[in-house]
């Protein structure tokens, strides 16, 4: 089982990682409707909320489970509470199940999914360990 010191090492550069790769996405993907400046604060403040929820507390809640069963449970919440926080945000009412929030969505769920998959790349290299 992995401390909670490994894990707070972790938090910084995990978060400035991820945020350099969902950024660009949201940035490039998220509708029209959003100001670039609202796509750009949304790479850095949906992150913010979710990802110590990720690293630092679903690892020591999880610690029981399999690696895959965590995955499974952080790589769910996050996109799914970064949708439900930027609706509460920026949705409107008349926007409500209009193709704007499915591609906005979308777009977050890519997103979390593009940080993932290169996180994996990186552990898979060991490169996470370049930060201990």
């Amino acid at each position: 089982m992995i401390s909670p010191t490994e894990l707070w090492r972790f938090l910084l550069p995990g978060y400035l990682f991820s945020i350099l790769i969902e950024t660009p996405v949201l940035l490039i993907g998220l509708s029209k409707r959003h100001p670039i400046k609202r796509r750009l604060w949304a790479g850095v403040w949906l992150t913010a909320c979710t990802y110590p929820i990720v690293v630092l507390v679903l690892p020591l809640a999880l610690s029981h489970f399999s690696r895959s069963f965590y995955l499974v449970v952080a790589e769910t919440f996050a996109p799914v509470a970064e949708c439900i926080l930027f609706w509460l945000a920026y949705g409107e009412a008349e926007q409500f199940g209009k193709a704007s929030m499915w591609r906005d969505f979308g777009v977050i769920v890519l997103a979390n999914l593009a940080s993932f998959l290169g996180g994996e790349v990186l552990n898979s290299y060991g490169w996470f360990g370049l930060f201990s």
